[in-house]
């Protein structure tokens, strides 16, 4: 886990987010927010916390792709009065009982705490066990720019807010709850077998999905869901979904 931390600061701070991202940012009054930001076409381009941090709201992003978001938020910046930075803060997470100043993963209870200070790194916790368990997609390798946020279950994941208004990208997430059943998606499927991630997953010789991260026989994976109603394929490996 490498992550980037900015620092956003300014009177305009919280309408300038508001406008931009998936969650809505009033929920920072309790505490750390996930969402993420999109295309005006509905597609994923970062995913990351926000965290309140006086009048100030840190913003932790996966170093990856830290740059790229940085540049996009002073280009919609415009005349609003927000000063976007790095920050030296680094972040551990961890399950064990909380350390003081730690605040809560929003995603899922299962998934801890995450502290903001001088160190970074974690506890030991094999995370990607608990994100393969709860079906939680990791920036870069389940969320990618062909990512569509609902199909990656930010719904259940507490990333989106349908009541908040506009935002980059709202239109199309909005129509696909409303007017559409998710036909794909991220799941956790059982494997039996060897299969790396990346392989295509198959059903009655048709593509049914692709495989992702997996920890022991369980994996996520991205699936038709209209194929994927028996055993499947994945290499030599059978695939179950739903796990058992």
């Amino acid at each position: 886990m490498t992550r980037s931390i900015l620092k956003l600061s300014g009177p305009d701070t919280r309408d300038f987010l508001q406008g931009l991202v998936t969650n809505d940012v009033a929920r920072l009054e309790a505490g750390p927010v996930y969402a993420a930001m999109l295309t005006p076409q509905g597609k994923y381009i970062a995913d990351f916390f926000l965290i309140p941090q006086g009048d100030a709201v840190l913003l932790d992003v996966d170093s990856d792709i830290a740059l790229p978001l940085l540049q996009r938020l002073n280009m919609y910046k415009l005349r609003a009065k927000v000063l976007i930075e790095e920050s030296p803060l680094k972040v551990t997470r961890g399950t064990v009982p909380a350390p003081e100043g730690a605040v809560a993963d929003p995603r899922h209870p299962d998934m801890g705490w995450r502290l903001y200070g001088t160190e970074e790194g974690d506890d030991g916790t094999d995370f990607d066990a608990l994100r393969v368990a709860h079906c939680i997609p990791e920036t870069g390798i389940e969320l990618t720019p062909d990512t569509f946020i609902l199909e990656a279950g930010f719904e259940r994941l507490n990333g989106v807010d349908f009541r908040k208004g506009c935002y980059v990208g709202q239109e199309v997430t909005a129509r696909m709850k409303h007017k559409t059943e998710l036909r794909k998606g991220f799941a956790t499927v059982r494997i039996d077998g060897d299969a790396a991630p990346g392989t295509e997953i198959t059903a009655g010789g048709k593509t049914a999905g692709t495989l992702f991260t997996r920890s022991g026989d369980r994996a996520i994976a991205y699936l038709r869901f209209d194929r994927a109603t028996g055993p499947m394929q994945a290499g030599q490996a059978t695939v179950t979904f739903p796990a058992p």
